[in-house]
C-alpha cells in the first residue's frame, strides 16, 4: 500500500487551469467603487500589472505558467501527495483517505503559489515594490519571499490579534527582507481612521486590505497584491489540483469528494477548481469548502455585491459576504476571518456546484490532533477545518459500509500555530461563535 505519490520536476504543471472558461453561467462583472458601473482594465492598471489585469477576466481554459515561475516552484514543486494510512486504521473506515501537502513550500504553505507569479508579473512591468495584506501570516510570509526572489521590496499590513499572537511569522516576513506592521496601523488614513474609533481594535482583512491598497494608490512605483479573492489568484493555485489529478491516476483512484477549507477562496479553489471542470462535464463528484463558525460568509452571508474591504476602496465584488466592516472574534484560523468569499467559489455555491460546512474551533482542533497523532504532520489551524470535513465523510463512509475516496488540501503546517494548540489543550480556547 503506497503511502506518498510524487511526481518529478518536469510533471510540474506548465499551465494553470482557467475555470471561467467553463463555468455553465458567466461571473458578474465587478463594479466601480465610485460609479458603480462595470470596471475596465485601466481602472485596475494603477494598483496591478497589466499580465495579472488579462489573466483576470481572460476565458482561456489553460493560461502558460512562465519559465521563470516554474523554475522558482522547482524549489519545493511538485507537491507531495500522501494516503493517509494510519488515520484510516485509527478510524476503521471502508474510506480511502489522501492529502495533499502544501506545507513543504519555503513558507510553509500554499500560498507561495500565487506570491511567486504576482512578483514576476510586477517585476516585468517595472514594479519595485509590492503592498498587501496578511491574515494568519502565511500570505505575508509568502509574498516577502517572492519578492525577495524576484528582486522587489514588501510592504505587509498584517492584522493585529495575529500579528501579536504569530511573532514568528512576523519574523520570517522580515527575514526575507520584507517590511511588516500591525493593522490597523497608524501609517496610513485608513488605519488611523479605525484606531480613532477603537485604540484597541484587533483588526480584519477588510481593514488591512484597506490599508495595503491605499499604500500602494499613493506610490508609483508599488503595486498591490492579493493573496486570495481575485480570479488571477484562484487561477495560479490551480496548480495543486492539476498535480493532484496526476499523482491520483497514478494511484488508479479518482476522488468521490475533495475537500478544502476556506477563507477567501484560494486554499479550497486551488484543489477543487480542476475537478470542478470534470463535475460539469458529468462526473458525479462533490466538493466540500469548510469555513470556521466564526466567519461563515458562505453558510450564512448573502449574495450581492459588496467591497473587499472596510473604508470601500476595492472594487465592488458579487459575492457572499458578511459584509465588509464585519470584524470576526479573533479566531486562531486568522487566515480564514474574511468577511466575503471569491466570486468564483461565490459563482458555484449559488448554482450548488459545490457545497459548504461551518465548524467551531474547538472541534477543528480535536480532529487537527486526531490527524497529527496518526499521520505525524501538525496542521494549520484553518487546514484542520478540511480535516475535520474528511474525518466526518470517511466516518460516513463507515456507517454506510460504503468505499470512498476521499482528497483533501493540506495546505500548510502548525509550526507556527502552536500557542493556538497551547490554548486547545489548556481548555483555553474562546471566541469562536459569529457574533450577532
Amino acid at each position: 500500500m503506497q503511502r506518498k505519490i510524487t511526481l518529478e520536476e518536469h510533471e510540474i504543471p506548465t499551465a494553470y487551469y482557467n475555470i471561467l472558461a467553463d463555468l455553465p453561467k458567466p461571473l458578474d462583472p465587478p463594479l466601480h467603487p465610485g460609479t458603480k458601473q462595470p470596471i475596465g482594465p485601466q481602472d485596475l492598471a494603477a494598483i496591478f500589472p497589466m499580465e495579472l489585469i488579462k489573466q483576470e477576466v481572460s476565458t482561456e481554459r489553460f493560461i502558460e505558467i512562465p519559465d521563470e515561475v516554474r523554475n522558482a516552484y522547482a524549489m519545493f514543486r511538485p507537491t507531495p501527495l500522501f494516503r493517509a494510512i494510519e488515520l484510516e486504521r485509527a478510524l476503521d473506515t471502508p474510506a480511502q483517505i489522501y492529502y495533499k501537502y502544501e506545507g513543504v513550500s519555503p513558507a510553509g504553505s500554499h500560498k507561495l503559489n500565487t506570491a511567486l507569479p504576482q512578483a514576476f508579473y510586477n517585476k516585468q512591468a517595472g514594479i519595485k515594490r509590492l503592498a498587501t495584506e496578511t491574515g494568519a501570516g502565511q500570505w505575508g510570509s509568502s509574498l516577502s519571499y517572492a519578492c525577495n526572489f524576484f528582486g522587489l521590496a514588501c510592504k505587509v499590513y498584517m492584522v493585529r490579534v495575529s500579528y501579536d499572537q504569530k511573532p514568528y511569522r512576523r519574523s520570517m516576513i522580515r527575514t526575507w527582507g520584507g517590511e511588516v506592521v500591525a493593522s490597523p496601523s497608524t501609517d496610513t488614513a485608513s488605519g488611523r481612521a479605525v484606531l480613532q474609533r477603537d485604540r484597541n481594535s484587533t483588526g480584519s482583512l477588510g481593514i488591512a486590505i484597506s490599508e495595503a491598497v491605499e499604500d500602494a494608490a499613493g506610490r508609483e512605483d508599488t503595486n498591490y497584491s492579493l493573496g486570495s479573492v481575485l480570479n488571477h489568484v484562484l487561477l495560479h493555485q490551480t496548480i495543486i489540483g492539476l498535480e493532484a489529478k496526476q499523482q491520483l491516476a497514478k494511484a488508479g483512484v479518482y476522488p468521490d469528494v475533495v475537500i478544502g477549507c476556506v477563507g477567501g477562496g484560494s486554499n479550497f479553489g486551488g484543489i477543487a477548481l480542476p475537478f470542478i471542470k470534470d463535475k460539469i462535464d458529468g462526473k458525479p463528484i462533490r466538493a466540500i469548502a469548510v469555513e470556521p463558525a466564526s466567519c461563515p460568509s458562505l453558510t450564512k452571508g448573502e449574495f450581492r455585491y459588496d467591497f473587499g474591504d472596510l473604508a470601500g476602496l476595492t472594487p465592488l465584488l458579487p459575492m457572499y459576504t458578511l459584509g465588509h466592516d464585519f470584524v470576526p472574534p479573533s479566531i486562531h484560523a486568522g487566515g480564514l476571518r474574511y468577511h466575503g468569499m471569491a466570486p468564483i467559489i461565490s459563482r458555484l455555491y449559488l448554482d450548488r456546484l459545490i457545497e459548504a460546512l461551518a465548524y467551531e474551533q474547538e472541534e477543528v482542533f480535536e480532529a487537527a490532533v486526531l490527524f497529527a497523532r496518526t499521520e505525524g504532520i501538525i496542521p494549520a489551524p484553518e487546514s484542520a477545518h478540511a480535516i475535520k470535513a474528511a474525518l466526518q465523510e470517511a466516518q460516513q463512509a463507515k456507517v454506510e459500509g460504503k468505499k470512498k475516496v476521499i482528497l483533501f488540501n493540506l495546505s500548510g503546517h502548525g509550526h507556527f500555530d502552536m500557542s493556538a494548540y497551547d490554548a486547545f489543550f489548556s481548555g483555553a480556547l474562546s471566541g469562536s461563535k459569529m457574533v450577532a
